[in-house]
């Protein structure tokens, strides 16, 4: 080999990747969220299940999201190689290559998929492949990087795991599920909002037209209120079903009364006092925002467990 070919043929790239990396491609925080909120969808739903189909079902689901997790690290790892928040993933660190990350995210889906239609119902595994369709490829490849109202439309993929618990059991879409649904889609966009008002940077360097990149901070502080504002009487509403009870009504009227609150503190905020005080309040708006959730869904778990009494 010449010398100028030695210099210019590229070494070839090692990659050190344990299980923890091939773990960490399927969002392991987000699955959490995801399993839960499933969980009580087919925990809530009439009729119950036995517990074999029930842990069946959850697993599925769950490895149904993992592959969602992987599809979207595989697609977005140039921007993810650029945002402070995302470096450390596993394709972006040179971890894991990008061509493996998207066959594990592949075969997930499938196996995914087809086992929960086996194991409960086709009902259930059709909503489990449109969610894995939606994140992988209408939000990963289409919104997050074309529309400042990315998480708006795209925050549906988050929304459909209670559907599919509930589905699991019952082979249907109700009311109540349709609201569980509709109380995840609409505390997404506060929820990643909060988040971008103190992430701002990260989305400008991987040039992802989120609101504060594209409207300014202050339109974007203007539409977590409004959102928060349409967002209680949907978690509201779901009191007037079958699957709440006291315990979520008095659940739901504080934690939105205190959402509430601090969609209105981060609103009236002006950009030099947050920038003072480090964002202070709108991180703290964010942490609350993923408590604000949990407790919803375990609330609606409670008053099952208290009608079983």
């Amino acid at each position: 080999m010449s010398d100028f070919a030695a210099q210019t043929t590229p070494e070839p790239r090692e990659y050190d990747a344990g299980f923890g990396d091939y773990f960490a491609l399927l969002k392991p925080r987000v699955m959490s969220l995801v399993v839960f909120t499933a969980l009580v969808g087919l925990l809530v739903a009439p009729g119950g299940t036995s517990p074999m189909i029930g842990f069946t079902a959850i697993l599925f689901i769950a490895l149904g999201a993992g592959a969602s997790g992987a599809l979207n690290m595989w697609y977005d790892a140039d921007i993810d190689s650029v945002m402070k928040r995302t470096a450390k993933r596993p394709v972006p660190a040179g971890k894991v290559p990008a061509g493996e990350a998207l066959t594990l995210g592949l075969w997930l889906s499938a196996l995914s998929v087809v086992m929960l239609g086996l194991a409960t119902n086709w009902v259930a595994a059709a909503l489990l492949a449109f969610t894995i369709f939606f994140y992988a490829v209408v939000y990963s490849m289409w919104l997050k990087r074309s529309t400042p109202w990315n998480i708006v439309i795209g925050g549906a993929a988050g929304s459909f795991p209670p559907m599919i618990g509930w589905a699991a059991v019952t082979g249907d879409i109700s009311i109540a599920s349709v609201l569980m649904f509709g109380l995840v889609f609409m505390w997404t966009p506060p929820h990643f909002w909060a988040l971008a008002l103190f992430m701002k940077g990260d989305y400008h360097k991987a040039n992802v037209p989120m609101l504060t990149v594209t409207h300014g901070r202050r339109e974007t502080r203007r539409q977590i209120l409004i959102y928060t504002v349409l967002l209680v009487p949907v978690a509201l509403g779901l009191v007037l079903t079958d699957v709440a009870g006291p315990i979520y009504l008095v659940t739901a009227v504080v934690l939105n009364a205190l959402f509430l609150k601090g969609a209105y503190d981060i609103w009236k905020r002006e950009e030099a006092q947050a920038e003072a005080d480090n964002y202070a309040v709108e991180r703290r708006v964010f942490k609350f925002s993923l408590l604000y959730l949990f407790l919803h869904f375990g609330a609606l778990l409670l008053d099952a467990l208290w009608r079983l009494i």
